[in-house]
């Protein structure tokens, strides 16, 4: 079999997996719109859907249950695509948004926001991913900077192990100001680290769409780059490419990304460390191949982690955050031990 053939099965396969992943995607989606406080049949869903439902059934699937979800289909995109593009510029498939502490500077912006603006309704919701942009952006710079070498050039090990200690840290500093908040602002900062998707609206959707939609088009455009990137830094500046620029650009296209994610969801992590493992089981390590697979992993996760949490655990909901931490946590140590027995 020769490349181009290799080439074209590696291409239907992708296809294939998509297709799959959409089919799956819609079910946990309509499986959702069903379920909540307020049971909806799926006919009664159905008849809402195209405009033939009551009142009621419109009110609570158009105001309360589709800006949510569609919330989370947003971010599930976004934090599976951060993913891949932190793992694939420090060449470390530990790496993740939230465990290199961008997820902990988006927190830190945040903070910020409600210390001065304390609301998430209305048009200051707009504010809120630039707030986190500029925080996940400093932390970025720092634990970059930081993990660099002058002659080795950025060291995957050390980019771990700064973001985990930068995370820590400003996680501890985020924790100290949320003390000094009124009580209602500080409710909605401990449902936000919680990563609880409850009460957004479609101000929310409308915030984080133009950030989707302009950054993952802009990172699958450049994915020729990241597999560059797996080569290593020498070997892709032999191939002709511009490695710090590449790099210094497609970090920051993650970073908004990731931020603008969590600004909307809150702080839920290992999404982007789960979805490119997946992502490169299911369709190997190319990225014009690998990129569409991780946005669709990720939607997959966060809808399910979401629907799971608000609708098997009524009345009291679980946050999105606590069902993705309950099964990415023991996920990291899996994949913290298979690294360390290929390692030896």
């Amino acid at each position: 079999m020769n490349v181009k053939e290799q080439s074209e099965m590696r291409r239907k396969r992708a296809i294939v997996i998509a297709v799959a992943l959409g089919l799956l995607g819609a079910g946990v989606v309509l499986f959702s719109l069903n379920t909540g406080s307020i049971r909806l049949s799926p006919s009664s869903v159905m008849k809402a859907l195209f405009g033939y439902g009551s009142p009621e059934e419109t009110m609570i699937l158009y105001e309360y249950r589709m800006p949510r979800i569609i919330v989370t289909l947003l971010a599930g995109v976004g934090l599976g695509v951060a993913g891949a593009v932190f793992q694939g510029i420090s060449r470390n498939s530990l790496a993740d948004p939230g465990i290199l502490g961008i997820h902990a500077g988006a927190a830190f912006g945040l903070m910020i926001y409600v210390s001065f603006f304390r609301t998430l309704e209305g048009p200051a919701t707009l504010m809120i991913p630039l707030f986190t942009l500029l925080g996940g952006t400093g932390i970025a710079i720092v634990i970059f900077l930081l993990a660099y070498d002058r002659y080795r050039g950025l060291m995957p090990i050390r980019l771990l192990l700064v973001g985990i200690a930068i995370e820590a840290g400003f996680s501890s500093i985020t924790l100290l100001l949320s003390l000094r908040l009124d009580e209602n602002t500080y409710a909605f900062a401990a449902r936000w680290l919680a990563g609880n998707v409850w009460g957004r609206d479609w101000i929310h959707v409308w915030t984080l769409l133009p950030w989707i939609c302009l950054f993952v088009p802009l990172i699958f455009y450049r994915s020729r780059l990241l597999d560059l990137f797996t080569l290593g830094d020498e070997m892709a500046a032999g191939l002709g490419s511009a490695v710090n620029r590449n790099r210094f650009v497609l970090l920051m296209f993650a970073i908004a990304l990731s931020c603008a994610s969590v600004a909307m969801v809150g702080g839920i992590g290992f999404i982007g460390l789960a979805a490119p493992h997946i992502a490169r089981k299911l369709v190997g390590a190319q990225h014009r191949y690998l990129l569409p697979i991780c946005a669709m992993v990720g939607l997959v996760i966060l809808v399910t982690a979401d629907t799971i949490g608000r609708s098997f655990f009524q009345p009291n909901a679980i946050p999105a955050g606590v069902v993705v931490a309950a099964i990415g946590g023991p996920y990291f140590l899996y994949l913290l031990f298979i690294k360390k027995k290929t390692s030896l």
